[in-house]
């Protein structure tokens, strides 16, 4: 397994960055990796690497790139949090799609990449997460404790979803968590799975609510579907 930054062509000009990690083989399925508020900082990294480490090529794209390319932030100061929502509240959801559509394109013509390609995300990557199983042509996706999904219920879901959904989530609260469910209630293409007790960001390592056995069951979760959709 290695990482290395590559360079990747937005769809209506300009370019941007992904942390492109390849397994010892060279060769496997892709997965794009989604950030966090945070950029393709060292959890989004370590992430793409676990996936390589698992047999797939992980490309992690710089989706602030817009508002400010190689935003590097941890969850670990008040300023960071600060910066961190800033940037958030100013990100294009529909540019950030186009983003990964290019970012899968991009995958795919990676040497030693198969076709198949799947996505997995978290906090505002679960939501992108979502978005490219309804908007884009990927493969399969997984959404960590996706934000703001409530809004995207009457979207259809083209590709096979998992979503991990954290009980006790202050960023998406019982009442959406149930709107959720009962929007995607009898939809074979959607599996969710529930975490009692755990909050937003269960499975990000380092930080205020990271639980290892919930984020262990997640990642095996998310590891079996792309087993399955991805081969």
């Amino acid at each position: 397994m290695s990482g290395s930054e590559i360079t990747i062509q937005a769809a209506d000009g300009g370019e941007f960055m992904g942390y492109l990690s390849t397994p010892e083989s060279g060769r496997g399925p892709g997965v794009i990796v989604i950030q966090e508020i945070f950029g393709v900082n060292d959890v989004m990294r370590g992430i793409s690497d676990s996936f390589a480490d698992a047999g797939y090529m992980a490309l992690c794209p710089d989706l602030f790139w817009r508002q400010e390319p190689g935003i590097i932030l941890s969850d670990q100061s008040e300023e960071e949090w600060a910066r961190a929502f800033e940037l958030f509240n100013g990100f294009d959801l529909d540019k950030g799609v186009s983003d990964l559509e290019a970012t899968i394109s991009a995958l795919r013509g990676v040497e030693g990449c198969s076709e198949k390609v799947g996505a997995v995300g978290f906090c505002l990557g679960g939501r992108l997460a979502y978005l490219t199983a309804t908007r884009t042509d990927i493969d399969a996706a997984v959404g960590y404790y996706g934000v703001m999904l409530t809004e995207h219920l009457n979207e259809t879901i083209k590709a096979p979803l998992v979503l991990h959904m954290a009980t006790d989530d202050e960023y998406c609260p019982k009442d959406q968590q149930e709107e959720i469910k009962a929007g995607l209630a009898g939809n074979d293409r959607v599996t969710i799975y529930t975490y009692d007790g755990q909050d937003h960001a269960f499975a990000r390592a380092g930080g205020e609510h990271f639980d290892q056995a919930s984020a262990d069951a997640a990642r095996e979760r998310t590891l079996d579907h792309f087993r399955l959709h991805l081969g």
